[in-house]
């Protein structure tokens, strides 16, 4: 109510504002009406040379005002950008904020699914404790309790779940305290009122438990001990929610506190991001302040310049004299920076160590806040312990006075010290608490084992009805309650007393943060003043330190180098010697080969020679065969066979021991191939980058291949020789077996195979010895490819160590580089701020020059219309003189006057011209100096500055001739108007000619920076890649600078950079030179080299700059012409605007009209005033005549003074009447100039109507004659269709004309046989073609027809007649066909005809489309200029983002070089360190071994020195041993001296190979990079040109357009030359009308008392409009203020009113909330109750039915048991058959343990006694058992049955087995003596019995009890067929509770029964129901 009503006030107020502000506005529009129709009349002049004048001021006025419009809109843009840069950023945050918020969202989700997990398993639990509570209880009286409590534990969650959401919004709000207070007051209530519904419920138990304490029964007992659990669950869940709470508020203070950090960081960061901007700027204030020195007067600069320039020569050289000194105080230096270092590292571990007690101190705050809030509703409650809180207090002071104490300390100390105190603090308190939770828990905890304990007892006491103990432990138990009550509130007493406690540690610890916070911001102050400190002092020794550091780095460099080159070295020396002990171990194994190929020839040649010593035994042999007799032949032959045999075993074993031995030779072999193939593999990784050693290593491997193709080619030889040796063998063998023809054939094949094997033999040992020929040979091939592969390694190695070298020089150089090239990139960083800095400052300085030009103008405009005034009133003045020459006298006083004060104000005016000027030349020497301190080249500088200040002077001059030639103006006003105007235009072209030399100035500037630019950029020497993307920088800098003249800036900083690495180059090339000259010779060729390349990329540079300065000049160029352009396009557009307002014809004119009308009113009430102040002048006149005779001196001095009055009164009346007459002639020329044109426009609206409707008449006429042409085209089209039918038909028509002349003539052929062809050809009538055809057709021979001549001429005569008649016939045909064919050839010429018209047509209707395109394109061609203005400006923006993107592109692409150089160094650097590793490694083998054959030398001289000392000892020279031994000594030393100067010298030679390996790899790479730059600048140059292109193009384009509307400004001209003319007439006939209108002043005195009463009148009228006006106004706002105190009023009656509603809704709520406790009690107790009936219904239900199954079940019983008692009758003393046999077999299948059992059944059932039974069992025992059952089985007969119906056992029968049943049903019927059969009816009357297991414990038998426990372990089922002599019936009484499976009806063929388990505590009914469903 109270918004709405405040928003009606608003409303209200606003809307009678608005009423006010409209009243005024109003009267301020009528005021401001009669100002301009007043002001108006002053500002129109009557010449018109004074009005374009005017208008020409008019004009400037306007162009300012534009001017001032653009850079508003400029203003605006830029705003404009900004606000859309903060709206994307706002974007930004809102999406950072929206997703934080997200992900709040979905921690709340998931904790809610918590929340509703926890409380479904909590209403699980309720669930479960009613039912127990239902299962304990015996009524209905306690369950009202429960649903209470169940209500209360329910409604606590559901409480829980909603709170937490309303406190988490308050945190991410802006207003976070206030959103803190109110929720924390919100939760202070929601606690006082838990707490209050607490404090209900504990009186509530108390209650109950007095009122069960009286009644004392077990009931009362049962529902305490459920109120104490409800109690302790009640208190569980409170304790549970109050967790969860707790840390909700955790988590959102969490997320409050984390926003405040942010926020605190972002501002940290914020002011660290300004100061250091401002430390920035402070530096750059700093370097530029000697600079920024004011320059003194013009003629003092150049000296003062020559002396800094001297001053500087001379600090320059005192630099380099310093520089020397300096190089000795590095060290000292270095220290200084270490220790400095060291300090800021410190500061900046303070700094992070406040931030970090800073993060703890707000996550301690955040835990004070949780825990504070948590303890806030029960705190506000308590308010006892005061003293505690003082005592706090107390503390704090204590505390306080610490930290003041502390505030005097280390500044990062004692707030450690404090947050460690308060965290102590905290913890303890936090400890406390937790102890008291965990005391509170195992009270908890002792209570429910208690209650399990009284709920034991009271299930154990059930039985008994001893109450007494009950009662006892109950009151024992409420003590307890009572006292663990009283701890509950003592502990929360003292936890509320602790929270009072944590909320004063709380504000003390705020207290605590806000001084930290204080002491950081001091000492982020101290900081930053400590850094600022630190950087002034460490800038000067910066630049110093800087120079160092190079020297240092360059002399690193080349130790670098030198340590590089001494590594490879090393690398080399242990390849080297890896290779050469490769080299030994393939000459080791090659020898050992040597040595195995030599044994084998010694084998093989010693085998020779035991074959031929074979051989000849065989010959020997042979002889003794040929010689003795057979026998002794055959047993020599066996002899020697078995001689031979051993000796073939002999050579088998030599062979194989050969073989053997080759074997280990040919694997010797292969670990000798696999063994080169590693060291060529070993090779192949060490030298992979080679490619010349990969290509020997193929060359080696194809040579080995060769060689093993030889082998194979040698060995398939040696096979072939083998083949031919066997050969020979066989056919030696076929001889002896030739010889031996006497032997048996065993003794040949063994021979033979004897034989074979030799030849075996003999061949392998060849093939053997001939491949050991073949190894020697490629072993001495291997040697020397070994030989040559080990000096190509030398060379590759050598190659690969200059390399090496080249490469670490080339990254070195790179590395250089590089940082060279960054230095630049900061200096021109540095450059272009400082660009920027200078370009605002002149940006500003131009803006108030422009401001102070366009305030001069305004001047001077202001000041010609002071002049034309003048004019205008010297005009007046000699008119008034030539006609009123006695009334003169006082006007020309007043203009003496007006003229000497106007001469005044402009001397003032020109004094303060003046001291413009002299401001400005103030300005523009600032500007002067402040170039000069930015362009750092002193030399150009001074003719730059004598330049500018000549130009300078020149515009000084300038304003100084307008000064004079404006007060020659003045002196001269009353000459000539002609002079004035001369004047004029002299000032305008001195205006020119100021602006053309600021520009030559300027352009003077530009020419310079040429020059400049290229004479610094001589002195670059740098890499052409960075100078490539310096440039690029540059240009896209420059692109967006206005001004050339930064440039020097740049160039000045770069020429100072380039001089000073120049210096350091010249330092590092003298101490190179002092170190290794040729060194320095090759690095001065590279220089040289590099300075060529240099020179090469500055040409390029230079010719990039010009380019890039033509560009910039053809940009501004443009940029001038658009701008001209653009504002003579607006100018036209608003005069076309202009005179389409004119030329509407019905509007216009009616306002014209309405105007004209006004005027005329106005003219006519001007009228009437001038009649009557004429007539008032008259009677003036003829008063003072007649008072003029009277005497008296005081009269007549009275008339005169009044005659004066009049006359005054009378001239400002001529002044105003003339004003109103000009007025009025300048409306009426406006008038008539806009009734012209408009006439000139109604006429060129007709002219454009009559070519509209004529065009429209012509366009007509076309489509008419289109359409009538058609129309002909298509009667033409129908008319051939029909010509075409006819020619088809006529052609017929010939066709059948020449067949039947065919036959005509064939008929004459046949009559007779006449030449008619050749009679028709002599008399020449044949005309037809046809005919001719036809005769012609018929080929007869002039022969014939001569010969039948004379025979054929008596028949001439019929036979012409015949032809004449045919010629007819033909004729008429041939005429027929010619008149067709003019018919058709007149066809052709009408459609000829018809498509020209047509062709013509269509061009004329063409020609009218292009007229209609062309007034198209005329009418569209304003539309397209505009368009074409902006396709430019886009194409311009194009430009501009295309040039941005190429910045970009090549901006990625440096990115990437850089990535890719940083790759190579990074490989070249593991390269690096791999090679050194391998040369470290190198080095120690190569000294080692150096030092053991260094040491072997020395032994060995000192063995020989020792020898000749024993020898000179001998000889007995012992002095001259002493010296020989001295002589060694230092002769040793010497070569040890010489070896290490070798090894460095070794060292140096192999790096400077390096070196310049590298320098040839950088070399390569810089050509590289040549050739690709080279490709980039061709792709710009094109790109350039394109633009270039496309720039031209507009620039064609805007010169047509220039030339077009050069041409419209040529007809304004004209149509302003008319109008010029007019208004000159119209000055004409003003002059002729004022001139009647002062003949008319006469009469204009009389009317003068009428126009002085109407103004009295109207000023009376505007005092009262003014009364009236301030008396509203006072109403309004008392009308306000009334408002206000009544919206004041209301808004407190409603906000008390609202107060009242909100205390009746919160008792309202109260009341709600305890009726709805009240209704959900009374609800649940209806529910019990209805269940509890709906139980009971279904409980009789239940009982009805029973009884009727009982009824039923008694009927059948009766009918079982007379059945029964028929068959028991029935089968009285008879035996069963089956019952016996299954007796028997069960005897047998039982166990001999258990068979007396069943021997005893066997007993009973036959009648026997026990003692009978006893006794044979005992005979039995004696003798065994085969006897009785024999004389069983034989001597006894059938005895009876005795009448033993079942009786009713209890359940527990169904868990024996299936035997044991049997034996029970045995013996049962075996007893005699038992009661009658009891029925189960008796078991199932009682239904509603409550304890079940009673009835069947006392239903139980004794006997079958002990039975069951007797044969529980039996486990023998009977297999029981179905008995054919005990019908058994299905469904009867029989098979009741505790009956067996045997009364059922059994199956035919029944499986092994297996027990079924029945528990015994089961009642009847259940096991009834469950024999019904079977």
């Amino acid at each position: 109510m109270s918004s709405w009503l405040g928003g009606l006030g608003s409303g209200l107020g606003q809307s009678l504002g608005q009423v006010g502000g409209s009243l005024s506005s109003f009267t301020g529009q009528i005021s401001n009406f009669t100002k301009d129709m007043l002001l108006e009349g002053v500002e129109e002049v009557g010449d018109a040379a004074t009005e374009l004048h005017v208008s020409n001021s008019k004009l400037a006025e306007v162009e300012a005002a534009f001017a001032a419009q653009k850079s508003e809109y400029d203003r605006l843009k830029k705003r404009h950008a900004e606000v859309e840069e903060k709206l994307e950023v706002s974007e930004i945050q809102i999406k950072q904020q929206s997703a934080e918020y997200r992900t709040l969202l979905q921690q709340k989700e998931v904790e809610i699914s918590h929340l509703k997990a926890r409380q479904s398993g909590l209403q699980e639990e309720v669930q479960k404790l009613q039912q127990s509570a239902q299962s304990a209880s015996s009524s209905a009286a306690v369950l009202p309790v429960t649903t209470a409590s169940l209500t209360t534990t329910s409604s606590s969650p559901s409480t829980f779940l909603t709170r937490p959401a309303g406190s988490h919004h308050g945190f991410h709000s802006d207003e976070v305290d206030i959103s803190d207070v109110l929720w924390s007051q919100q939760e202070i209530n929601r606690l006082s009122t838990e707490v209050m519904g607490l404090e209900a419920e504990v009186s509530h138990w108390r209650r109950i438990s007095q009122a069960s304490t009286t009644t004392g029964s077990s009931n009362g007992d049962q529902g305490e001990i459920l109120k104490l659990q409800r109690t302790i669950q009640e208190l569980r869940d409170e304790m549970s929610r109050e967790v969860d709470e707790h840390q909700h508020e955790l988590a959102a203070l969490q997320d409050a506190q984390r926003q405040k950090l942010a926020e605190i960081t972002r501002r940290h960061r914020e002011e660290l991001a300004e100061y250091e901007e401002r430390i920035e700027e402070l530096e750059e204030q700093i370097h530029s302040g000697g600079s920024h020195v004011s320059s003194p007067s013009d003629a003092s600069k150049p000296l003062e310049l020559q002396k800094n320039i001297q001053s500087l020569q001379e600090a320059a050289e005192q630099r380099e004299k310093q520089l020397a000194e300096l190089s000795a105080s590095l060290e000292d230096a270095r220290k200084k920076q270490a220790s400095l270092q060291l300090e800021r590292n410190e500061a900046q571990e303070e700094n992070a160590g406040l931030l970090q007690n800073y993060s703890r101190l707000q996550a301690s705050v955040a835990e004070l806040q949780t825990r504070v809030q948590e303890q806030e509703g029960k705190a506000l409650q308590k308010t006892q312990f005061e003293h505690e809180i003082q005592t706090l207090r107390n503390n704090l002071a204590a505390a306080e006075k610490e930290m003041e104490r502390l505030k005097n300390c280390s500044e990062a100390e004692p707030k450690e010290e404090v947050e460690h105190a308060d965290i102590l603090e905290l913890n303890t308190i936090i400890g406390t608490l937790r102890q008291e939770k965990e005391l509170l828990e195992q009270e908890k905890l002792d209570l429910q084992q208690r209650l399990k304990l009284a709920e034991e007892q009271m299930v154990t006491s059930n039985g008994s009805l001893m109450e007494s103990g009950d009662v006892e432990t109950l009151e024992d138990l409420k003590v307890e309650l009572e006292r663990r009550e009283k701890v509950l509130r003592a502990t929360e007493e003292e936890r509320e007393t602790l929270m009072s406690e944590l909320e004063e540690l709380d504000r003390q610890n705020q207290e605590a943060t806000q001084h930290l916070i204080t002491t950081k911001e001091q000492l982020s102050g101290q900081l930053k003043e400590a850094e600022a400190e630190l950087i002034r002092t460490t800038a000067e020794l910066n630049t110093n330190k800087d120079q160092k550091r190079a020297l240092e780095q360059e002399l690193e460099t080349q130790k670098e180098k030198m340590s590089q080159s001494a590594f490879t070295l090393n690398d080399l020396h242990m390849g080297k010697q890896q290779l050469e002990q490769t080299v030994k171990e393939l000459k080791d194994t090659l020898g050992r080969a040597h040595e195995q190929g030599r044994e084998a020839r010694r084998e093989v040649a010693e085998l020779k020679k035991t074959l031929q010593e074979r051989e000849e035994q065989l010959a020997a042999a042979k002889a003794d065969i040929d010689q003795g007799e057979e026998r002794q032949a055959e047993v020599q032959r066996a002899e020697e066979l078995a001689g031979k045999e051993r000796e073939l075993s002999d050579l088998r074993r030599e062979m194989d021991e050969m073989r053997s031995s080759y074997d280990k030779g040919m694997s010797e072999e292969c670990e000798m191939k696999m063994e080169n193939r590693r060291l060529k593999e070993e090779h192949e990784k060490g030298l992979r980058k080679l490619e010349e050693l990969s290509k020997q290593l193929k060359e080696n491997k194809a040579a080995l291949k060769r060689m093993e193709r030889e082998k194979d080619t040698r060995i398939e030889a040696l096979k072939l020789e083998k083949n031919q040796l066997e050969g020979e063998l066989s056919q030696a063998e076929r001889a002896l077996s030739e010889q031996v023809k006497q032997y048996k054939q065993t003794i040949e094949e063994l021979t033979r195979a004897r034989s074979m094997d030799a030849s075996t033999l003999q061949t392998e040992h060849e093939s053997a010895i001939k491949l050991n020929q073949d190894k020697d040979l490629e072993i001495g091939k291997l040697r020397r490819d070994i030989e040559q592969l080990t000096s190509d390694h030398r060379d590759t190695n050598e190659m690969l160590s200059i390399t090496v070298a080249g490469q670490k020089q080339l990254t070195d150089l790179l590395q250089e580089k590089d940082v060279f090239v960054e230095t630049l990139k900061q200096n021109a960083a540095d450059l272009q701020r400082e660009m920027e800095n200078t370009i605002s400052v002149m940006t500003k300085e131009e803006e108030i020059l422009k401001h102070a030009l366009e305030e001069k103008d305004k001047q001077l405009g202001g000041m010609k219309e002071e002049n034309s005034h003048l004019k205008e009133e010297i005009d007046r003045l000699k008119d008034q003189q030539s006609r009123s020459q006695p009334l003169a006298e006082p006007k020309t006083l007043e203009i003496i006057t007006e003229l000497e004060t106007e001469i005044t104000q402009l001397k003032s005016s020109r004094n303060g011209l003046e001291e413009e000027l002299r401001s400005l030349k103030r300005t523009s020497e600032e500007q002067q100096a402040s170039l000069q301190a930015q362009q750092n080249e002193l030399e150009l500088a001074h003719t730059r500055h004598e330049q500018t200040t000549l130009n300078y002077d020149r515009l000084i001059h300038a304003k100084d001739e307008e000064i004079t030639c404006l007060q020659q103006s003045v002196d001269l006003l009353n000459e000539s108007q002609g002079h004035l105007r001369a004047l004029h235009g002299e000032v305008i072209l001195q205006e020119d000619k100021t602006r053309s030399l600021s520009q030559e100035n300027d352009n003077e500037k530009h020419d310079l920076s040429k020059v400049e630019i290229e004479k610094l950029v001589r002195g670059i020497k740098e890499k052409e890649t960075e100078i490539s993307q310096l440039n690029e920088k540059n240009l896209s800098l420059s692109r967006q600078l206005d001004q050339l003249v930064v440039s020097h800036d740049e160039v000045g900083k770069l020429s100072q950079m380039i001089r000073q690495k120049d210096l350091e180059i010249q330092a590092l090339h003298a101490q190179v030179s002092m170190g290794h000259s040729q060194d320095v010779l090759y690095l001065q060729q590279q220089l040289q080299a590099l300075a060529v390349e240099r020179e090469q990329m500055l040409a390029v540079l230079n010719e990039k700059t010009r380019e890039n300065s033509q560009l910039r000049s053809d940009y501004h160029r443009l940029v001038d012409i658009m701008a001209g352009k653009e504002a003579a396009l607006v100018k036209l557009q608003q005069e076309n605007q202009r005179l389409s307002h004119m030329s509407d014809s019905s509007g216009s004119q009616e306002m014209f009209k309405e105007t004209i009308q006004n005027l005329s009113r106005i003219i006519r009430e001007k009228d009437i005033e001038i009649d009557a102040l004429t007539q008032k002048c008259q009677t003036l006149v003829t008063v003072l005549q007649s008072t003029g005779g009277e005497p008296g001196a005081a009269s007549g001095g009275v008339s005169s003074n009044q005659f004066e009055e009049l006359l005054q009164e009378r001239d400002t009346l001529k002044q105003q009447v003339k004003k109103m007459e000009e007025w009025k002639q300048q409306v009426i020329t406006t008038v008539k100039n806009m009734q012209h044109e408009s006439a000139q426009l109604h006429e060129e609206l007709i002219k454009l109507q009559s070519q509209v409707s004529a065009d429209s008449d012509c366009s007509s006429k076309l489509s008419v004659d289109y359409a009538r042409l058609i129309h002909n085209y298509e009667q033409k089209e129908k008319r051939l269709g029909g010509l075409s039918l006819e020619l088809a038909q006529v052609q017929q028509t010939i066709s059948k004309l020449s067949t039947t002349k065919d036959v005509l003539l064939g008929k004459l052929d046949s009559v007779a046989q006449t030449p008619e062809v050749m009679d028709t050809q002599s008399s020449g009538l044949s005309l037809n073609a046809e005919a001719q055809t036809q005769h012609n057709a018929f080929p007869v021979n002039n022969n014939n027809l001569q010969r039948e001549m004379d025979v054929l001429q008596a028949q001439l005569a019929e036979k012409e007649n015949l032809i004449r008649t045919l010629q007819e016939n033909n004729h008429r045909l041939s005429n027929a066909a010619s008149t067709s064919e003019g018919e058709q050839r007149s066809q052709a010429e009408e459609v000829r005809q018809v498509r020209e018209r047509l062709e013509s047509l269509q061009r004329s209707v063409r020609e009218k489309d292009l007229l209609i395109k062309t007034k198209g394109d005329q009418l569209t061609q304003v539309s397209e200029a505009l368009r074409n203005r902006e396709n430019d400006n886009e194409v311009l923006k194009q430009a501009v983002t295309n040039l941005k993107e190429r910045a970009l592109i090549l901006e990625m692409d440096s990115k990437k070089l850089k990535e890719e150089n940083e790759q190579v160094v990074a490989r070249s650097r593991e390269k690096e360190s791999e090679f050194r590793a391998l040369q470290e490694t190198n080095m120690q083998v190569s000294l080692l071994l150096r030092e053991k054959e260094f040491e072997l030398s020395a032994i060995s001289e000192k063995a020989a020195t020792v020898e000749r000392m024993l020898k000179d000892k001998e000889l007995g020279k012992s002095g001259e041993l002493n010296q020989l031994l001295n002589e060694l000594k230092s002769m040793q030393e010497k070569a040890v001296m010489f070896q290490q100067e070798r090894d460095q010298m070794m060292m140096a030679l192999k790096q400077k190979q390096m070196e310049t390996t590298a320098l040839q790899s950088e070399l390569q790479h810089t050509r590289d990079k040549e050739q690709r730059l080279n490709l980039e600048l061709e792709r710009l140059r094109n790109h350039l040109l394109e633009i270039e292109d496309s720039y031209t193009r507009e620039a064609l384009a805007a010169e047509d357009r220039e030339t077009e509307l050069r041409r419209r400004v040529v007809l304004l001209d004209e149509k302003l030359a008319t109008s010029s003319n007019a208004v000159e007439n119209a000055s004409q006939q003003a002059s002729m009308q004022v001139e009647s209108l002062q003949e008319q002043l006469s009469n204009a005195v009389k009317q003068r008392d009428d126009a002085l009463a109407q103004l009295r009148t109207s000023q009376e009228q505007v005092r009262q409009y003014a009364v009236s006006l301030s008396n509203l106004q006072m109403v309004l706002e008392q009308f306000q203020q009334e408002e206000k105190a009544m919206y004041s009023a209301e808004l407190e009656k409603h906000k008390k009113e609202k107060d009242e509603w909100r205390r009746k809704a919160l008792l309202l709520e109260d009341q709600a909330s305890a009726l709805q406790i009240n209704l959900d009690e009374a609800t649940a107790a209806l529910d019990s109750a209805s269940r509890l009936t709906d139980q009971i219904d279904q409980k009789e239900e239940q009982i009805e039915a029973l009884k009727k199954q009982v009824d039923v079940r008694q009927e059948m019983l009766e009918e079982a048991q007379k059945k029964l008692m028929n068959l028991l009758n029935s089968t009285e003393g008879k035996i069963d058959k089956v019952l016996m046999r299954n007796l028997f077999l069960g005897y047998f299948h039982t166990p001999k343990t258990k068979r007396a059992d069943v021997l005893r059944l066997m007993g009973s059932v036959l009648g026997l006694n026990r003692e009978q039974v006893d006794q044979m069992l005992e005979d039995d025992g004696r003798r065994g058992v085969t006897g009785w059952v024999s004389s069983l089985l034989g001597g006894r007969g059938a005895q009876s049955v005795p009448n033993t119906p079942q009786q009713s056992t209890s359940g527990q029968g169904l868990n024996s087995s299936f035997s044991e049943m049997f034996v029970k049903f045995l013996e049962m019927e075996s007893t005699p003596s038992l009661p009658a059969p009891r029925l189960p009816v008796y078991d199932i009357k009682p239904l509603s019995a409550p304890p079940p297991g009673r009835t069947s414990g006392s239903s139980l038998d004794t006997t079958g009890a002990a039975s069951g426990i007797r044969r529980s372990g039996e486990s023998n089922p009977f297999l029981a067929p179905r008995s054919a002599a005990v019908p058994l019936v299905a469904g009867s009484g029989s098979a009741g509770s505790g009956g067996h499976l045997l009364m059922k009806p059994i199956p035919g063929a029944l499986p092994t029964f297996t027990p079924v388990p029945v528990s015994a505590e089961a009642s009847a009914g259940a096991v009834l129901k469950d024999l019904l469903k079977q």
